[in-house]
C-alpha cells in the first residue's frame, strides 16, 4: 500500500492495537484515535515500545468535531472503534446504536469531506447470524441475532451507501472469529485459558456451537492486504481460516496445549437464548484470496499456543472464576 498516513481508530483496542504497531512496523506514518480517559492512557498501546512513533489523538468517536480532526491529512483511515461484545448489547441497544452507527457515519462525513482515498470500515461474521450455507461468502444474507449485530449491520450499509453516493472509497473488512494476546477475558479463549490456569473445570454455556476462529496477526494482515486492494473498494471482504470448531473441541484442544485433564461444567444461565444463539459460522475466504493474495498462516494450535503463553503472563488482578 503506498499510503504517506494512516489513521487507526479504536487503536487502543484487541485488534487495533495490534493493527497500530503493525502499520508503524510497515514505515508508515501513523495517527491513533484512542477512546478518551482522564488518566490519557492509551489502551492497549499504554505499554507498546511503539507508542512513541505515533501521533496519538485522545477522543470519542460519537463525537464528529474530534474524528473530523482526527481525519485530516491522512490517506487511509482504518476504522475499529465500537462497542463490541453481545451480552451487553441486550441491556443497552442505543448504545451500540449511538457508537457503532453514528461513530461511523462520523468517520464517514469526515472522509468525505477531507477527500480520504482509502476508508476501511471493521466489520463482523456476527452480521450474518447463524449460517444458512456453509461455507459464508459475502453474498450471504445478514440476519442480526442480537443489537449488536444489527448495529454492525447498518453501520456496514450506511458505509457502502456512501461509495455510491459520494463516490468515497469504502472497504467493508469482515473477520470471523478473531483471537490472541489481549482480548478481554469477556471472550471464550482467553476466558477458558484464565480458568484452566487456576483448575481443571470450565464452566460454559452452549458447547456445540462452531466457529471460525483466526489469530489476530491473520486478521490484520487480511486488513493490510484489503487496505492494498482497489479492486475491494465498494464491496465486503471476509476474514477468515475456512475450518470450523465446535466449543467443546476448542476446550480440549486448549486444555491439551495446557496440559491439563479438563471438566467442562455447562451452565444454563450462560447459554443464549434459542432465537439469538448463532449455530455456526464458517468463513469463505475465497474472495481475500483471489482479489487480495491473502491467506491465513496459523493454525489453530499455533494460535492458542500464543494466545495460552500470553494469558498466562497477564492475569494478575483478575479473579475466578473469569466467567462471562
Amino acid at each position: 500500500m503506498k499510503s504517506k498516513k494512516v489513521l487507526v481508530t479504536g487503536a487502543g483496542g484487541f485488534i487495533g492495537s495490534h493493527l497500530a504497531e503493525r502499520c508503524v512496523q510497515a514505515g508508515w506514518r501513523v495517527r491513533v484515535f484512542v477512546h478518551y480517559h482522564s488518566d490519557g492512557r492509551a489502551g492497549w498501546l499504554a505499554d507498546s515500545e511503539l507508542l512513541r512513533d505515533m501521533e496519538v489523538v485522545a477522543g470519542d468517536i460519537r463525537d464528529y468535531d474530534a474524528v473530523h480532526a482526527a481525519c485530516r491529512g491522512v490517506d487511509t483511515v482504518f476504522h475499529l472503534a465500537a462497542l463490541i461484545g453481545v451480552p451487553y448489547s441486550y441491556v443497552s441497544p442505543l448504545a451500540y446504536v449511538r457508537t457503532n452507527i453514528e461513530g461511523t457515519h462520523n468517520v464517514l462525513r469526515a472522509a468525505v469531506e477531507h477527500a480520504v482515498a482509502n476508508l476501511l470500515i471493521s466489520s463482523t461474521s456476527e452480521t450474518y447470524g447463524s449460517a444458512q450455507y456453509v461455507p459464508m461468502d459475502e453474498r450471504h444474507p445478514p440476519v442480526a441475532r442480537s443489537p449488536y449485530a444489527a448495529s454492525k449491520t447498518a453501520a456496514d450499509q450506511l458505509a457502502l451507501s456512501f461509495w455510491h453516493a459520494f463516490d468515497l472509497p469504502v472497504k467493508i473488512v469482515r473477520p470471523f472469529n478473531t483471537y490472541g494476546p489481549r482480548q478481554s477475558l469477556r471472550a471464550i479463549i482467553p476466558n477458558v485459558i484464565a480458568q484452566l490456569a487456576t483448575g481443571s473445570r470450565v464452566r460454559v454455556g452452549n458447547t456445540s456451537p462452531t466457529r471460525d476462529f483466526m489469530f489476530v496477526e491473520d486478521t490484520v494482515a487480511g486488513f493490510l492486504a484489503i487496505a492494498g486492494c482497489e479492486r475491494a473498494v465498494g464491496e465486503a471482504v471476509n476474514l477468515g481460516t475456512g475450518t470450523n470448531t465446535s466449543i467443546a473441541e476448542l476446550i480440549r484442544l486448549i486444555a491439551q496445549i495446557m496440559q491439563v485433564d479438563v471438566e467442562i461444567v455447562p451452565e444454563p444461565a450462560r447459554r443464549r437464548h434459542e432465537r439469538t444463539e448463532v449455530d455456526q459460522l464458517l468463513c469463505d475466504n475465497s474472495k481475500a484470496k483471489l482479489y487480495c493474495a491473502w491467506a491465513p498462516c496459523h493454525s489453530l494450535a499455533q494460535g492458542l499456543a500464543r494466545t495460552v503463553e500470553w494469558v498466562r503472563s497477564n492475569l494478575s488482578g483478575a479473579t475466578p472464576p473469569y466467567v462471562v
